[in-house]
């Protein structure tokens, strides 16, 4: 099967700080490292690393050539994401010591995405592929209404989280995920708990607690405690932790065995400085113990 994903690429500039800025407080780096990053490259370059077939969905600007070939060399199938005349997406990362971080995003190119554009691409899908997505692309509910008529499941993590447009996208989805702050957003805007919304899974992320497993019609979670590691850079967790888990649902996996491997797979991520290019591979994954 294949995993489709809609999703941004950008170019991340990270720089490391003693702690955030505060509102007004200029702060000297002391250091600064460039990645490929984006939520929608962090999952596809996860879900590849994780064993699946992925076909991106997006675009880069006049300058992202260097992003297409290194999505080709992790494995990623290229040969659906545009190069628009403007510039590629673009992610300013604050990382302070102990991990925590904050992020300014200029979308670029990735707001250019067209729905033609993905209308073309998954023309190709098959029933039984998935689709995922999430809210820094265009096209959203275009793809989801594709994979909804085509037999092909949907998944959709919910950030940056706009509580609009996870209601858009739930008739049709099959996997919502989604962290602890977004699902009490989305609690708070639709009066309904995560085993309340009419999807079929839906997977709360609670950082260093773990995660959460909510089943249609049961209000009673799963829980999937998280492994201890001294974290180092948190950014890229989440989507390492999408990326893995559909690659196991992907290839036959229960959701509890992918959702295991997922979260061993953000503990290693949080220990590493960096985006898509430090995301673990399938054989460390196996291998990590805490």
């Amino acid at each position: 099967m294949t995993i489709w994903n809609l999703g941004s690429i950008n170019v991340d500039l990270i720089y490391r700080v003693p702690h955030i800025p505060a509102p007004g407080e200029t702060l000297a780096a002391t250091g600064k490292q460039t990645f490929l990053g984006g939520k929608g490259a962090n999952m596809s370059v996860a879900a590849a690393r994780a064993g699946a077939t992925v076909q991106h969905i997006g675009a880069v600007g006049r300058e992202g050539d260097w992003a297409i070939s290194r999505l080709a060399g992790y494995g990623v199938d290229t040969s659906n994401i545009a190069k628009l005349d403007t510039d590629t997406g673009e992610a300013v990362i604050a990382v302070a010591d102990g991990g925590e971080n904050a992020i300014i995003i200029n979308p670029g190119a990735n707001r250019g995405v067209s729905a033609e554009l993905v209308g073309a691409a998954l023309a190709g899908a098959n029933s039984g592929d998935w689709v995922v997505t999430q809210n820094e692309t265009n096209a959203q509910i275009e793809a989801l209404s594709l994979a909804k008529s085509g037999g092909v499941r949907a998944a959709y993590a919910a950030a940056p989280f706009e509580a609009t447009a996870v209601l858009a996208a739930l008739p049709f989805l099959d996997l919502l995920i989604l962290n602890e702050i977004e699902m009490q957003q989305l609690t708070a805007a639709l009066g309904k708990g995560a085993g309340e919304l009419g999807v079929a899974h839906v997977v709360v992320t609670l950082g260093a607690k773990g995660a959460h497993l909510y089943s249609k019609g049961n209000s009673t979670p799963r829980h999937f405690p998280a492994l201890k590691v001294t974290p180092v850079d948190t950014t890229g967790a989440g989507d390492t932790f999408t990326g893995y888990l559909l690659a196991g649902l992907d290839r036959g996996e229960a959701i509890e065995a992918a959702i295991e491997r997922a979260g061993k797979a953000a503990a290693i991520m949080v220990t590493r400085l960096g985006t898509a290019d430090v995301i673990p591979t399938l054989a460390e994954v196996d291998a990590f113990n805490a």
